[in-house]
């Protein structure tokens, strides 16, 4: 009744892999869909930070499990693919494995497929958060740091959100307004964030940042258009969005390719 085992994966056939269950798999990623570092504006410091902790990763030194949090469209997830990628170029064969959030309950099974291997994998779940009635941060905490197997040496967690405490606020709040031991109860929620050892602040970019944002994409692409006619059309998308961020940047961009005729 159960489903045939999976053969273990040929890690050599690709950098990156996707985590599907029913049944297990490591899914090969042909081609990872990444912006290249330089044209991550104003968050030199956490791109400095992660990158050097993973370099140490790499290079078979002690690193820490890092949470990336803040504001949304502001690079979170973009930095960890392309710090993969320059760490890759720099020529260490490092691996990069996206967990979905819905699959943390499968996460043990993950790291015993991942122990197996000679190879070093960044382990990385997008948009990790969690809801008042979800149980699934449970599985990830023995993981990031306790139970007898721990992680893996070959494996360090990359995760981005935007909590730095991975769950609403109401949620900790009425934890700690219901509980029969208020502090106790605050404790247990807030305590996976703590697991992570490194914490990567993103805040909203100012506007000299955002128009710095697309005129990199400009240069890169090949797209003219001069200094004045972009920032007046940029600020003006930008307060039809009501945001101010790297992913609208990247949205007027896109949208300013297409009215070139610039293929990206």
């Amino acid at each position: 009744m159960s489903p045939p085992e999976q053969p273990t994966p040929d890690f050599a056939s690709a950098e990156a892999f996707v985590w599907h269950v029913e049944p297990d798999r490591l899914e090969p990623v042909a081609q990872v869909n990444r912006v290249d570092m330089s044209l991550l504006v104003g968050i030199d410091r956490s791109r400095d930070t992660l990158l050097e902790n993973t370099r140490q990763f790499a290079g078979g030194l002690p690193a820490n499990n890092a949470l990336l949090w803040g504001a949304r469209g502001m690079g979170k997830s973009s930095l960890v693919k392309a710090v993969h990628a320059a760490v890759r170029a720099e020529g260490a064969d490092l691996k990069l494995v996206e967990l979905q959030r819905e699959d943390l309950p499968s996460v043990g099974r993950l790291l015993n497929v991942l122990r197996l291997s000679k190879a070093r994998f960044v382990l990385f779940c997008d948009d990790l958060s969690f809801s008042h009635d979800d149980q699934h941060y449970k599985s990830l905490k023995a993981v990031l740091d306790g139970g007898i197997e721990g992680r893996p040496d070959n494996v360090v967690f990359y995760a981005t959100s935007n909590r730095r405490h991975l769950m609403p606020r109401d949620m900790i709040e009425n934890e700690r307004s219901s509980a029969i031991n208020p502090s106790e109860a605050v404790e247990e929620k807030v305590s996976l964030s703590d697991r992570f050892g490194l914490w990567l602040g993103f805040h909203p970019c100012d506007q000299t940042a955002y128009l710095a944002m697309i005129r990199g994409y400009c240069d890169a692409h090949g797209v003219e258009i001069d200094d004045a006619t972009l920032r007046a059309e940029a600020i003006e998308w930008q307060a039809t969005r009501g945001s101010r961020s790297g992913r609208v940047a990247w949205q007027y961009f896109t949208d300013l390719a297409g009215r070139r005729g610039v293929r990206l």
